[in-house]
């Protein structure tokens, strides 16, 4: 077998688009690809995908494998699986990236499998060993207690990466790329389920993987009918609202609005937390924002080990307060 080489990630496409994670694995890889001398490629599944072959390439990839074809059209495990283990053994990757997602979390380990290597999981942070050239990929455990560092025996080195963790690539119109069409062939007997049909559901407000703030309720909020102060405070700052893992199973919010390990994983810009003990599965979801609030009565709360401030009271007595000083700061904008 030739010898791996290049960096390669996983472009993943919203509608015909790149998703917005992709352009945080094309600045990654392109700055992998740099520190080794290698190329950086990008690999698109889809249907109509030309337009997102031509963006990968201005964000920095040097090629684009395009495998457009109707039965790519919409997500199938089985099908994707196929074509992308073609692509791996065409292109023989050094490194293969993915970008955590709903979508990679199913398909990034089962590609792995099929190619007999490892898989470093919801990494944060990626480095090349300047003596071996080896990746190394570090990874929170223990609810975001301890940082693990992984290095792959086999290649390709793959490894996931969370959201939000990595800076965008610019856009750069000016760059030249090859774009190489690759033939799906695929066999449809293998496709073991069918979509038939997508259905997104309505939200009000900013998403929460989206939102550069999120205000997040725990048991502390003692009920569901005190969820309109975080809603409103939310709406002050454009972000949205989640909860933790207890005020879930309380039944005071949906499950779709938990943060944690067994929950959605969040890194806004500020992330504010009431009434939130601190647990380790839910720091696991919101450890990695950049500044964190705690407001919360128990001095001895472990949240306030992670948050940047922290504030010793009931929060009955703060939220109405910074309620009211929100409205002051962002009503001189908004006129």
């Amino acid at each position: 077998m030739a010898e791996e080489k290049g960096v390669m990630i996983f472009g993943e496409v919203s509608e015909g688009k790149l998703a917005p994670i992709t352009f945080e694995m094309l600045g990654v890889g392109r700055r992998l690809a740099n520190e080794l001398g290698e190329e950086l490629s990008a690999v698109i599944l889809g249907q109509g995908i030309e337009e997102a072959a031509t963006e990968a390439i201005a964000h920095g990839a040097d090629k684009v494998y395009l495998v457009d074809d109707p039965l790519l059209a919409k997500y199938q495990v089985d099908a994707y699986t196929a074509v992308l283990e073609k692509v791996c053994k065409q292109a023989n990757p050094n490194i293969l990236l993915f970008g955590v997602s709903s979508l990679t979390r199913d398909l990034a380990p089962r590609l792995a499998f099929r190619l007999r290597v490892g898989l470093g999981s919801d990494c944060v942070e990626l480095q090349i060993d300047p003596e071996t050239k080896r990746l190394r990929m570090i990874r929170p455990v223990f609810g975001g207690n301890a940082m693990a560092e992984l290095v792959a025996k086999k290649r390709p080195q793959m490894a996931t990466v969370r959201a939000k963790t990595q800076p965008p690539a610019e856009r750069d119109d000016s760059r030249q790329g090859e774009v190489i069409p690759v033939a799906a062939e695929i066999d449809p007997s293998i496709m073991r389920t069918r979509v038939r049909e997508r259905v997104l559901k309505e939200t009000e407000g900013v998403s929460l993987q989206t939102a550069r703030v999120v205000v997040s309720g725990g048991r502390g909020m003692k009920g569901a009918e005190n969820f309109k102060f975080l809603e409103e405070l939310a709406k002050i700052l454009g972000g949205a609202v989640g909860a933790s893992k207890a005020a879930v199973d309380e039944g005071w919010v949906p499950p779709e609005m938990q943060i944690g390990l067994t929950g959605n994983v969040v890194t806004p810009d500020l992330y504010i937390a009431v009434g939130i003990s601190g647990a380790a599965q839910h720091i696991a979801g919101c450890g990695y924002s950049k500044h964190i609030v705690a407001i919360n009565k128990d001095p001895d709360a472990a949240i306030f080990q992670k948050a940047h401030f922290g504030v010793v009271s009931e929060w009955q007595k703060v939220l109405p307060l910074l309620i009211e000083k929100c409205k002051e700061l962002v009503a001189p904008t908004v006129r």
